[in-house]
Order: structure tokens, then C-alpha cells, then sequence
């Protein structure tokens, strides 16, 4: 049995939570959220260890499934504008992106910004699943108007276009405690650019904890075994890993490290494509 399948097992043998229970326990949590990414054999070993525990964490299910499929596209303009502010670490900044839940059929058009006093905004709208891949009128006015609160020019709104799609299937847990928490865990991780080519990182996971200020529970397992948080966005952090001569320096570690074991894909699967 695979490293992945032993993940697979372990999930499916967790106690089981439907939505609206998962969002009424640990929805309104002030979070401080951590990520890791951990080699598979490590994460099959962490969840088997969860498992048995006497205090298993339960696993979101829906519809029968506990790994459900996710599918983001992120916008950028023509000179990577949202990946530039990112990699330089501006305090104006931003990060647009339509995400569809594959399994239940609905989409969300997800935007995040950051103004000169540092505070973090992000707004999240219902959005046509035919257009997950573009930017309707509407959405390029929205994003305009999010873009000029920030002190960005709000007619780069109409450069932006898609430039990457992560795919991946993510396990959410609710762990027990006085406070509830949550954690995530994304599989099977793949991104794919818009000329088609990508890649893949089938030997990790990434593991991301949601927990009231100090660390839980999960965190400290983690540490136990050796897995320190790290910095890493799916979109900035798979920029740079696809274009060597994009700025990397704040992703050094996990470039070096996990992303370097990646598995090149092939450049036949345009940005638009599941």
C-alpha cells in the first residue's frame, strides 16, 4: 500500500461531520493560520496516529466524499502585478482568484487586499461557473473599485487575465478541544500555467492549521516530527517555482525544498482545462 493510500485509509476511518455542524463549531474562530508541507509518508503517519487517538478529529463530509476537489484560477495582470507586490512584500497588495468546489458545482470569485495600514480585507462572491476561467464586466468593476481602495491604479482591473490554476483534493478536519479547530489538508497537489505547462507534487501535502492564537494540538504533532510552518502561497510560491527568473527570495526554503522534487507536466492542458 502507497503512502497515499494509507492517507486515503486513514481519512476514511475519521469520524465523519457534515457541513453545517463543522461551520457552527469552528467558523468564528479569530485564527492564526499556519502551513506545512509535509512529505506523504509523514502525513499518512500523522493522520493514522489522529486516527487512533482518543480524541480523533472528525472529517468534513459531503456527499459521501471526505477528499473533495478544488479548482482555483488566479488573475494577474501581463507584468504579474499581484505576484510582484507579493514577492517584493508590499504592504499594498492583492490576490484575485475564482475558486469551484468540483464535487458540489459551485464557484466563488475571491478577492484579498491589503491597504497601507497592513489591514487584510477579503471579500467572496457567488460566481458563474461557466466563467471561472475569466473576468466578467461586473467582476473587472469590482475589482477596480477593491483595487482603488488599496492605492492601485483601478484601470489595471482591465489587464487582468488568468495565469495559473492549482488543482488538488482537500480534507478539512474539525479538532476537539475547548475551542474547536480546524485544519486542512490538500492532496494530490498540481498547478498548471496559462501556456499549459506545470507540475505536480505527489510525495507532499500541504497541511494548514486554523487555531485561536497559540498553536493546538496538531501543531504541536507536527513539531514533534519535525515540521516547522513555512511560508508558501499557492500562487505566488508556484510562480516562481514554474519561472526561474521571477523573484523567489521569500520563498526560498520550500522552493529549495519540497518544490524542488516537483514533477514537471506536460504543456498540453491549457489554463482553462480541468
Amino acid at each position: 500500500m502507497t503512502a497515499r493510500d494509507r492517507a486515503a485509509t486513514a481519512i476514511g476511518a475519521l469520524p465523519a461531520i457534515g457541513l453545517d455542524a463543522l461551520t457552527t463549531d469552528a467558523a468564528l474562530l479569530t485564527r492564526v493560520d499556519r502551513k506545512y508541507v509535509v512529505p506523504m509518508e509523514a502525513t499518512a503517519s500523522l493522520l493514522h496516529t489522529l486516527q487512533r487517538s482518543a480524541h480523533a478529529p472528525a472529517a468534513l463530509e459531503i456527499g459521501g466524499e471526505r477528499e473533495l476537489a478544488y479548482r482555483s484560477v488566479y488573475f494577474d495582470t501581463p507584468d504579474l502585478l499581484s505576484f510582484r507586490l507579493a514577492a517584493h512584500g508590499r504592504r499594498r497588495r492583492f490576490k484575485l482568484r475564482t475558486r469551484t468546489y468540483v464535487d458540489t458545482g459551485v464557484a466563488f470569485l475571491e478577492m484579498k487586499t491589503r491597504g497601507a495600514r497592513g489591514l487584510t480585507r477579503k471579500e467572496r462572491d457567488t460566481y458563474d461557473l461557466d466563467a471561472a476561467d475569466r473576468l466578467t464586466a461586473e467582476a473587472r468593476d469590482e475589482v477596480a473599485d477593491a483595487l482603488g481602495a488599496i492605492g492601485v491604479e483601478p484601470g489595471r482591473a482591465d489587464d487582468l487575465d488568468a495565469r495559473l490554476q492549482t488543482l488538488y483534493r482537500r480534507t478539512t478536519l474539525l479538532l476537539p478541544g475547548e475551542i474547536p479547530s480546524r485544519a486542512t489538508i490538500d492532496l494530490d497537489l498540481r498547478w498548471i500555467d496559462a501556456d499549459g505547462g506545470g507540475f505536480t507534487l505527489p510525495r507532499f501535502a500541504i497541511v494548514e492549521t486554523k487555531s485561536p492564537g497559540q498553536a493546538g494540538a496538531l501543531d504541536r504533532a507536527l513539531w514533534r516530527a519535525g515540521h516547522r510552518p513555512q511560508r508558501i502561497s499557492k500562487y505566488a510560491t508556484g510562480m516562481a517555482a514554474l519561472r526561474a527568473d521571477l523573484p523567489r527570495n521569500r520563498w526560498t526554503r520550500v522552493l529549495a525544498g519540497p518544490f524542488a522534487s516537483s514533477r514537471p507536466t506536460r504543456k498540453d492542458t491549457p489554463c482553462a482545462a480541468v
